[in-house]
Order: C-alpha cells, then structure tokens, then sequence
C-alpha cells in the first residue's frame, strides 16, 4: 500500500468533518424580491447547486444549513427532499450578520466532529475536488483556506480618491471559500472574537487573530460569489460551460494546480 494511500484511509477512520453553508441573506443588492440564494441557475436554485457539491464530496460527513427564519420549516421539502440532499442534518435559522448565522452552526458543534468546513453559500460552483483538498490540508494544519493570487494591479487610494501607492501584489491572494479548520481552533477563535465584539470579514481573520497559522491552497476562477446581478450572469455562463464540456469538477480533479498548497 502506497504512503498517500495508507494517509488517505487513515484520515478517513479517523476523522469526522462538519460543513457549515450560511445562506441567510436577503440579496438586497440584486434588486429583487427573490433572495439570492434561491435564484435559479438552469432551473436549480443557487444553493441546491452549493449543496450538491457537498453532497458528493466524499470528506464531508454531514452538513448544517443555515437559512432565513421563515425559510428554516420549508427547507426539508422545498430543498433537501426534492434534491435528495441526505447530507444536511441540521437546518438553523441565521443571525443578523454572516459571522452570527456561522456561529448558530459552531454553538452547536458536537465532540463528534473533528474538523469543520465554512463554505458561502452563493458559491454554487465550488467543486467536490477542492473540497476534499481544502479537508486533506486541514487535517495536516488545522486551517485552511481557498484563495487565488491577485493578478490585476492593486492601488491603495486616499480619502480624496488620489492614488497613494501601488503595493506589491506579489505576496497578496484573493480568498474565496471553503475554509477548513480543527473543531477546538474555530471554537476558540469564535469565542475570542465574541468576548472582543470582533467582526472578521471572513473565518480565517478570527483564526489569525488568536494566532492560528492559516494555509492557502489554489482554489477556481469558477468559484465566485454570486452578489449581484452581473455575478449572476457570469454564473449563466459557467454553468453553461459546465454542462458543455466535461464537468469543472472532473477537470479541476486533474489539475495539477487547483487545490494545491503554496509551496
């Protein structure tokens, strides 16, 4: 038996992974009545596609999903069922902000679960593969997250709009999720920041402020964030790309850069 091998069949004896999909938004800046997350992609809503991606990612164990409050009691029939989605097994209703509905999902953490993914949900093009690669890293770090290397030209602006200085972007990334950390870390980092009335802008920011080293691995262009109206039809786009081609799923499994660690 190869030693990638043995690794791999011992992670999954061992440890039990929790994914937590905050989806309580009201997607005011679409314009529309209909939230975001339920907006249709192909005739699917949005989160049905994030869901299924954790479905048959094969490291997650179990997902707990949190919606608006007037959405918690439809979302078994109006969702999981319809989707055959067996894997969410907890249904929440979210807080005010993005960080209060993930924490209704970390309160609730059981001793059962070893390490616990955050992933948007309005990022319905994630793919099964940097999931599970997202999961490997952090069973090895205790951290991760996905993110891509900035490419365009950064400049830092004033208050008056004037150009202060262009930074080197060489060392900076664009974070996306997943992230992945150890059940006991992210407990920790929730609770710090609660007792400091800390808001990060994302999950990693709590970690690192109590001193968790973070790993980047490659994550997808594919893997936006569907915010706006324009997002929604670069989303058109993508899918329509997915579904003519082979999936972005079986090509990103044969990458060789996708869900690699920064070396």
């Amino acid at each position: 038996m190869s030693a990638g091998l043995f690794i791999f069949l011992e992670f999954r004896v061992k440890m039990k992974t929790l994914a937590i999909i905050p989806a309580g938004g009201s997607g005011t800046r679409m314009g529309g009545d209909i939230p975001k997350q339920y907006l249709m992609l192909g005739g699917i809503p949005i989160l049905v596609h994030t869901l299924m991606a954790f479905q048959q990612a094969s490291l997650v164990d179990d997902v707990c999903l949190v919606l608006p409050e007037e959405d918690v009691r439809k979302a078994p029939h109006k969702i999981l069922s319809p989707y055959h989605l067996t894997k969410v097994n907890k249904v929440l209703t979210g807080g005010e902000r993005r960080q209060d509905s993930v924490k209704r999902g970390v309160d609730l953490l059981s001793s059962d679960y070893d390490l616990v993914v955050i992933h948007d949900g309005v990022r319905p093009f994630i793919s099964p593969a940097i999931i599970n690669a997202a999961v490997k890293e952090a069973a090895r770090y205790q951290a991760v997250t996905v993110g891509l290397p900035v490419t365009d030209t950064i400049k830092k602006v004033d208050g008056h709009g004037c150009v202060s200085e262009t930074v080197n972007r060489d060392h900076l990334w664009l974070t996306q999720t997943p992230q992945v950390f150890s059940a006991p870390l992210l407990k920790k980092a929730y609770e710090s920041a609660y007792a400091d009335h800390y808001y990060g802008t994302d999950d990693a920011a709590l970690v690192e402020r109590i001193g968790g080293k973070v790993i980047m691995i490659i994550g997808s262009y594919y893997n936006i964030k569907i915010t706006t109206a324009t997002d929604l039809e670069w989303g058109e786009l993508i899918l329509k790309k997915r579904l003519s081609q082979d999936s972005i799923s079986s090509q990103e499994a044969q990458s060789g850069d996708t869900g690699r660690r920064i070396k």
